[in-house]
């Protein structure tokens, strides 16, 4: 609906980063009636004290963040159907999907994620959406730009959590 109203192709893509600020607001004003939630974590790469093996390669800082993510969302998962935008290598995709499998289970073993699947974010609006609220995160962590706050108020009633580490 959205893009219809701006005049855009179905297959246009919100991308926060490539957004003009005027496509960034309406986005916003057109998710914020909408009934979701997000957990938020921020790490601060610049910090002296991401030190050791686990941070040396990409790949084993984003299961490290996303593990971090899942564990604050743990008590709202049951059966859950996982999305992740389609990046990396096959390699990649499959270590992080048993990654997060093996750790969404309960004490007494059962599975908090019934599948996880693998999309490209310019064929699901819910991963622009994601996209989104992680750039607003971003940008009011950083308090870099001015625009920050006022992105801000559109998503703040929906935050469950928001992490910054190490602080």
């Amino acid at each position: 609906m959205l893009r219809k109203e701006l005049g855009y192709a179905d297959g246009f893509e919100f991308h926060f980063r490539e957004n003009s600020d005027r496509q960034r607001k309406r986005f916003l004003e057109a998710v914020a009636p909408y009934d979701f939630q997000y957990f938020g974590f921020a790490l601060n790469k610049g910090s002296e004290r991401l030190w050791g093996p686990g941070f040396e390669h990409k790949a084993s800082l984003y299961k490290f963040t996303c593990g971090i993510v899942f564990e604050n969302a743990k008590p709202y998962l049951t059966d859950a159907i996982v999305v992740l935008d389609e990046s990396g290598t096959d390699t990649f995709r499959s270590q992080l999907g048993k990654y997060l499998g093996r750790r969404m289970t309960t004490s007494v073993g059962t599975r908090l994620i019934k599948r996880i699947k693998m999309q490209r974010s310019s064929g699901n609006n819910l991963l622009q959406l994601a996209d989104y609220v992680a750039g607003v995160v971003s940008r009011k962590v950083q308090r870099k730009k001015k625009e920050a706050a006022e992105y801000y108020r559109y998503i703040a009633a929906k935050e469950m959590l928001l992490r910054v580490w190490p602080e």
